[in-house]
């Protein structure tokens, strides 16, 4: 498990007219914990959970997204039903020898599967979701380019009882014409399953739209035997050889906002 020993800490970088906002804070107190727990409808949160770490990217006119770990665990048991079942049973016996076994009513909710893609910002004006064919350029982002701003989050993490980790985590970067961002949900269940659920979202400097993309890996681990287990603990390893189960392509359609001087006008 990582070392959370650092400060709080909260980084503000501009990119024309964005505010990339990194705010990183201490574990929720379990007061807190409880409160959310009863609020949200789940028996056990996140042994690490942090409540007030974000990721925030807002446009000047107050429109923009966020990655928060609350809104995250409100998404969990949002999964394919099918999926659960699948899973129910071995889940089960793995936890066999857990003193928290028999506690378990939803087995699968206690993996904190979560399909979260951010929390869109604005009241009085919002970005437009919406489906599309157009893809990130990975290839353009491999290239080198000079990065003015990068910062990782937490937002919770989870050792399953010693069976595992379920943690989700966001990184970004700033290039001088465009951000990338990764949000990476990665579970581990030890003997049973390896899952991991991307979101990337990219903007160039000058387009009216983000583009987002949101994808699901996962394997059973009797599926990986060919597949060295030193790399299971690794997402950024063992993606490569998990199965592409779902794929969802979106553009984020920036808000017509009225230009400066009609904002004038309308106001005299």
């Amino acid at each position: 498990m990582m070392s959370h020993g650092f400060r709080s800490s909260k980084q503000d970088f501009m990119f024309g007219p964005w505010k990339v906002t990194s705010a990183k804070n201490h574990i929720m107190k379990s007061k807190d914990v409880e409160r959310l727990g009863e609020e949200i409808s789940m028996p056990c949160l996140p042994e690490m959970l942090f409540g007030d770490n974000v990721l925030r990217i807002q446009h000047a006119d107050g429109y923009g997204i966020e990655f928060n770990a609350i809104d995250a665990l409100k998404r969990v048991n949002n999964m394919d039903d099918a999926v659960k079942v699948a899973c129910a049973q071995e889940w089960q016996e793995s936890r066999a020898d857990s003193e928290h076994s028999k506690e378990v009513v939803r087995p699968y909710d206690w993996t904190y599967t979560t399909d979260y893609r951010g929390t869109l910002l604005g009241e009085e004006l919002q970005m437009k979701v919406t489906e599309t064919s157009e893809r990130i350029d990975m290839e353009k982002l491999k290239a080198r380019e000079n990065i003015m701003f990068f910062d990782e989050v937490l937002l919770f993490e989870d050792e399953l009882h010693d069976h595992g980790v379920s943690k989700i985590s966001v990184k970004i970067r700033v290039m001088p014409t465009s951000f990338f961002l990764l949000m990476r949900f990665f579970l581990r269940v030890d003997g049973v399953l390896i899952r991991i659920n991307d979101t990337r979202l990219y903007h160039e400097a000058g387009k009216d739209y983000l583009l987002r993309e949101f994808s699901t890996r996962e394997n059973k681990i009797a599926e990986l035997k060919h597949v060295p287990s030193g790399v299971y603990a690794d997402p950024n390893e063992i993606a490569q050889y998990l199965t592409l189960k779902l794929t969802e392509y979106e553009k984020l359609e920036l808000p017509e906002t009225q230009p400066q001087s009609d904002q004038e006008e309308t106001i005299q």
